[in-house]
């Protein structure tokens, strides 16, 4: 599997303050990763850096080969960022938001790939209606429609199941897992630490900035844990009570 996400240490400062501090790591196609950390850990930052919205004040980001400081444009076509909170036109439709983002990145076969993600997310009903109508997890099914129109080979979530109802929280995790299997990317954080247990193969824990746990999820509940049936709750909460923990060394990407 080829390397989708490659992250060499990343630094992020404002001003004194280090929000992410000499953060290295792997995510290869078809992987799921789950990004975990208190509140403070410097999650968002991260995913921000990754996605290119804000500029790391050190260290090197890779998005499907494309260097995201040297390529951005290249790098940012292959990736698609959901932040927490939904961002859409006030005066357009759910399809005028999917046929402009479209047109944004160049989608030539559009008007055939609309039509199924109006259907895979339940907004072919209400195509032709204006934000201002939907609720807050309609919103954010026309969010996810508009990240998934270019077939992105790089997704982050961050904190996608927010203002969903339990039927359209089972379709979003399906959404990911078809994602997954069909090749991308993926980083997801959340503190629904059961969701990323259900749908990730991967962790990566922060604290304070500092990389404390990565590799597979077996291999972490082994490492913090003791044995590999240990829920990723017990593990979350020993790291964030344990002021001992510290940073592991850079390793190279963990296993498929």
């Amino acid at each position: 599997m080829a390397d989708m996400i490659e992250v060499e240490g990343l630094t992020k400062l404002y001003g004194d303050f280090a929000a992410v501090t000499d953060l290295s790591f792997v995510v290869r196609s078809g992987q799921l990763l789950g990004l975990v950390g208190p509140n403070g850990a410097g999650k968002t930052s991260t995913l921000r850096c990754l996605a290119g919205i804000i500029p790391p004040t050190r260290g090197r980001v890779q998005i499907a080969g494309h260097d995201l400081a040297q390529a951005p444009v290249a790098a940012k076509q292959e990736l698609a960022f959901f932040p927490d909170e939904p961002r859409l036109f006030d005066y357009l439709t759910i399809r005028q938001h999917l046929e402009f983002t479209a047109r944004l990145y160049q989608v030539a076969d559009a008007a055939a790939r609309i039509p199924p993600l109006l259907t895979e997310l339940e907004l072919t009903d209400r195509a032709d209606h204006l934000p201002a109508e939907l609720s807050r997890g309609m919103k954010q099914k026309v969010a996810l429609a508009c990240g998934l129109i270019h077939s992105p080979k790089v997704v982050f979530f961050d904190e996608p199941l927010t203002g969903l109802d339990p039927l359209a929280i089972r379709r979003m995790k399906d959404t990911i897992r078809r994602l997954g299997q069909e090749g991308a990317a993926i980083v997801i954080s959340s503190h629904l630490l059961h969701l990323l247990e259900e749908l990730c193969s991967h962790v990566l824990i922060l604290k304070k900035g500092v990389r404390v746990a990565y590799g597979t999820l077996a291999e972490v509940r082994q490492e913090f844990a003791g044995h590999e049936g240990a829920s990723l709750e017990d593990v979350f909460i020993r790291i964030a009570t344990d002021d001992s923990a510290g940073a592991v060394p850079p390793v190279q990407a963990p296993p498929a």
